[in-house]
């Protein structure tokens, strides 16, 4: 009823055609209209306080309120003071010429007339027509509604008048609030005199009432008027729908009895025989189930036995297999609730027992005695393990083996010196305890031999490791590549399976069924099949059996001797197949970092051998052994560590660092003192040398031949009686002679000595030849200190230096420069190019060598000048021919060249006198001027020229100076 002035939709009264329009929202059209004060304008909330709130007509209908107040807006609008009515009320305030002010037009604004709109009514004149078309064919919408918007805005407007309490669906007068809403009694007094003014609230409530149940009536009234002919339509339509569910009664109990006798006849045998075969079906995978349960039970025991033969795989697998089907085909059996978490403690004890066996398995092969031929132990042991391994993603095994390594490599080193230790008598075991002082007691054979143990022991012990980890490696890449096939022979290989499936499911659920085992219906190979097709059939449950008399085949599947996922084989290096499973499932880039690590092991492993061998060699350089060793004993220990050095890294394939590391910082101690006991000795060969031309053993012009044949090596020593030559006076090196003194033969030998010690040693070539370029700098500044210096005569105690020390001296210098381009062509091979700019030494060593025999030719030079000085400044001009003066000179030139002739190549003597003339004529020059004497053909030039023409032939009558030109017309001044 609350609802009940929203009318149903109404027919158009224009059409004969009977057809309804949606009414239009009330709400949205019309603003809602206010009414008067209720009895009851507000609804009871709860609070009986609250109900007064508001004036009531029943208790304040004498009282004034602010309700009453009211508003004539026309008498506002209507001032009386106005003459013109039509005006509007803001010229009250604005003034009475508010609207009769005329406006100025402006003078921005263009003044507009029709025209200007002609061009837009032309085309607006056919949309017009268009729209005045539409408005007939299609009525407004306002004429439509025009009576049903009267009649219900008189209806509506009625409603409101009824309080909103009436209309609520919960309405009802048992409850007190309501009630006293409704019919407020506590306004009703009888005490007092207000007995008449409750008496007219009574009678004015009860009209009200009455007023509101009069609206409600009507509206229900013209809603039952509105839809009279639908009801009546209604209640003509119930007699027939009466009939027809009669008739349909009817027609369904005949149809029931037919279907009970077709039921009975033809249907109810056909279903039994059904229902039976369904039944047998049931009873028949019960069975199996069963049997399936029986077999599951029998896993445990199963584990245990190829536990106690160590098949880790084949257990592995059988638990999966099992943890699997209980998954999947025994998921909520009862007796088996514990059987899962029980194999997970059974899987993680087999993973302890793996790395147990691992460690066991590593442990004997690298501590198995070293003779031993085989290089890898026990192939298919570790293959196995390496399977159970991966399969269980113990991907750290190989940290295992690498801690034994450690180990083991410990212990050979220790072995090899308990073994030489017990062959040597000398050294008493039980006063000696430790190891190492027991080594340090051995001499430099023994103990290089004892090294020499050690090294080839290490590599054989490389070897083996290196064939088990290839195994281990190959293994590795074997599940690698079988992955990556896999993946890609997936989609191609999956029709064939399918076909194959149908064919093998047949045969084993028929065998089966009969009470056979798969183990014993198929051969090895039928049986490998059948197993492929029992894994696929598990990795897919809701597959049917193929007919009626089939079985699951899961049990087949829990067998311990056959194989849950498909397999294929692969042979290892040493020629032993191996099946690897589908259920190692590790990523690409697992097994590649695997593989990786693998690698590295072996890496590290070498570099294991390396760090024991640095120790052993460390532990006896303690007391300075190393250091004290000859250079041949070095040479040897060093080739002997190159040799292991190249070995190892022929065997891993990488350098390790820390022996070549260790054998280098030996070198540079071996080249430390090698270097100083040379300069050394080379310093005592000085300060002992008394500058005497020296004989030339044969073993040095030997020595010195092999240079010229190109080779910078010491002479091996020629094995019986060595064969007596006498020595040679004179060094002959490529045709030339060289005078020499003792110290430069030594010198040159010790040359060789560290030329060929950087072929021994190519690592300490550098050092080498700083420590060389030392040498040869000293050898030229100490002996420049001795002969230039003079520094002979207080060292050996020469008492002069003689024109043939120093010549003597020049020419051992010219010697070593020499070979100087030898050495550096030498050095040059050996070093790396990055290390060419060391090659510099030598060219600063030649200058040196250079300017000290330019050095010593000027001494030689000076010495006669200052004899020169010293005869000539006396000279006089007078008889007799030639003079005292002029003999002397020839005398001291006869003698130098007597001192230097045999020391020096005789263009070296010839380029010499040559200064020493030049300086001869300088000073006879500056005499005959000094004594007025010209070349005019007088007594006095004839003396002159007959004492030059004296110097000029005795000079010319020295041997090797026949052709040299003295141009001693030089002598007089040249008129101007």
């Amino acid at each position: 009823m609350a609802s009940s002035h929203q009318s149903s939709p109404v027919p158009q009264s224009k059409s004969s055609d009977t057809f309804f329009k949606k009414e239009v929202d009330s709400a949205k059209r019309f603003r809602p209209v206010q009414s008067l004060p209720d009895v009851c304008p507000k609804e009871p909330t709860g609070d009986a306080s609250s109900l007064c709130d508001s004036p009531s007509l029943v208790a304040d209908q004498h009282k004034w309120t602010i309700y009453h107040s009211k508003v004539n807006l026309p008498a506002a609008l209507n001032d009386p003071r106005l003459t013109k009515r039509e005006s509007d009320f803001f010229t009250k305030t604005w003034g009475q010429d508010f609207v009769d002010v005329e406006i100025v037009p402006s003078l921005y604004l263009p003044q507009f007339n029709k025209e200007h709109f002609a061009t837009y009514q032309q085309e607006i004149v056919q949309r017009e027509k268009i729209h005045e078309k539409c408005k007939t064919i299609c009525p407004p919408k306002d004429t439509f509604d025009r009576t049903l918007l009267h009649t219900h805005d008189k209806s509506r407007t009625d409603l409101e008048q009824v309080p909103k309490i009436f209309m609520k669906p919960d309405f009802a007068l048992e409850d007190p609030l309501t009630f006293n809403a409704v019919l407020p009694w506590s306004h009703f007094n009888t005490a007092g005199g207000k007995g008449n003014r409750d008496a007219a609230s009574s009678k004015l409530l009860q009209e009200k009432l009455s007023h509101y149940l009069d609206i409600v009536e009507v509206n229900i009234a013209h809603q039952i008027s509105l839809r009279s002919e639908a009801f009546f339509h209604a209640m003509t339509s119930q007699h027939e729908l009466q009939d027809y569910l009669r008739k349909t009664s009817q027609a369904v109990k005949m149809l029931r009895d037919k279907i009970g006798q077709i039921d009975k006849v033809m249907c109810e045998g056909s279903l039994k025989v059904l229902r039976l075969s369904l039944t047998k079906s049931n009873c028949i995978k019960a069975y199996n189930k069963l049997k399936l349960m029986a077999t599951v039970h029998q896993t445990q025991p199963t584990v245990q036995l190829l536990l106690s033969t160590s098949e880790f795989v084949g257990a592995l697998d059988l638990i999966a297999t099992t943890q699997e089907v209980l998954q999947q085909e025994l998921q909520g059996i009862h007796s088996f609730r514990h059987l899962g978490s029980q194999l997970c403690e059974l899987e993680k004890l087999i993973d302890k027992m793996m790395i147990a066996e691992f460690s066991t398995y590593a442990r004997s092969d690298l501590n198995r005695p070293l003779e031993e031929e085989s290089q890898v132990l026990e192939e298919e042991r570790l293959v196995s393990l390496v399977f159970g391994l991966l399969k269980q993603r113990k991907l750290n095994f190989f940290e295992i083996y690498g801690d034994e390594i450690i180990i083991s490599a410990k212990n050979i080193i220790k072995q090899c010196v308990v073994n030489t230790v017990s062959q040597i008598e000398e050294i008493d075991t039980e006063v000696v305890v430790k190891l190492a002082d027991q080594m340090r007691m051995m001499n430099f054979p023994q103990w290089f031999d004892l090294l020499k143990d050690v090294f080839s022991n290490f590599i054989i012990f490389l070897k083996r490791i290196k064939a088990t980890l290839s195994v281990i490696r190959n293994v590795v890449l074997l599940v690698l590549d079988k992955n990556q096939r896999s993946k890609e022979l997936g989609d191609a290989s999956a029709p064939k399976n399918s076909a194959k499936e149908s064919t093998i499911d047949t045969e084993v659920a028929y065998l089966t069924h009969e009470g056979m085992f798969l183990s014993d219906a198929f051969t090895e190979g039928d049986f490998a099949t059948a197993a492929d097709s029992v894994s696929q059939r598990i990795l897919s449950p809701d597959s049917e059996p193929s007919s009626s008399d089939s079985v699951s085949e899961p049990e087949g599947a829990t067998d311990s001797s056959s194989s849950k996922e498909q397999t294929s084989s692969s042979t290892t290096p040493g020629g032993m197949d191996i099946m690897i499973g589908e259920d190692i499932k590790l990523s690409e880039l697992e097994l590649g970092r695997l593989a990786n690590n693998i690698q590295e092991l072996l890496y590290s492993a070498s570099d294991i051998c390396h760090d024991r061998a640095v120790k052993f060699l460390m532990s006896r350089a303690k007391d300075g052994f190393l250091e004290k060793l000859n250079s041949t004993e070095f040479v040897a220990l060093s080739r002997l560590m190159e040799t292991f050095i190249l070995d190892t890294e022929h065997i891993c394939g990488r350098k390790s660092m820390s022996l070549r590391g260790a054998l280098q910082s030996q070198a540079n101690r071996f080249v430390n003192r090698f270097h100083e006991e040379r300069k050394t000795k080379l310093s005592l060969l000085l300060d002992n040398e008394r500058w005497k031309q020296a004989d030339v053993p044969a073993e040095f012009q030997d020595l010195v031949d092999s240079i010229s044949d190109g080779k910078i090596a010491l002479p091996e020593k020629k094995a019986g009686a060595p064969e007596e030559r006498k020595p040679a006076e004179f060094l002959i090196v490529d045709g030339q002679k060289y005078a020499v003194v003792g110290t430069v033969l030594l010198l040159i030998r010790i040359i060789l000595e560290y030329c060929q010690c950087v072929d021994n040693i190519p690592s300490i070539a550098t050092d080498m030849l700083t420590r060389l370029s030392d040498l040869l700098k000293y050898f030229n500044s100490r002996s420049c200190q001795l002969v230039l210096g003079a520094g002979a005569l207080q060292v050996v105690g020469l008492k002069t230096i003689t024109t043939k020390n120093l010549a003597l001296s020049s020419r051992c210098l010219q010697l070593i420069v020499h070979y100087i381009p030898v050495i550096r062509a030498h050095f040059e091979a050996r070093l790396q190019p990055k290390q060419f700019s060391m090659l510099r030494h030598f060219d600063h060593i030649t200058k040196d060598y250079h300017d000290h025999i330019a050095e010593i030719s000027a001494k030689l030079v000076a010495i006669m000048d200052s004899l020169f000085d010293k005869l000539l400044s006396k000279y006089e001009v007078k008889a007799p021919v030639p003079s005292t003066c002029f003999r002397n000179i020839c005398k001291q030139m006869a003698k130098m060249h007597e001192a230097i002739y045999d020391l020096l190549p005789e263009e070296q003597t010839q380029m010499l006198f040559l200064r020493i003339n030049a300086s001869y004529k300088l000073h006879l020059k500056r005499q005959l001027a000094h004594l007025n004497v010209i070349n005019d053909g007088g007594p006095q030039n004839g003396l002159v020229t007959a004492d030059v023409a004296f110097y000029t032939g005795n000079l010319q009558a020295l041997k090797g100076l026949q052709t040299l030109d003295l141009n001693m017309a030089e002598i007089w001044e040249q008129k101007r």
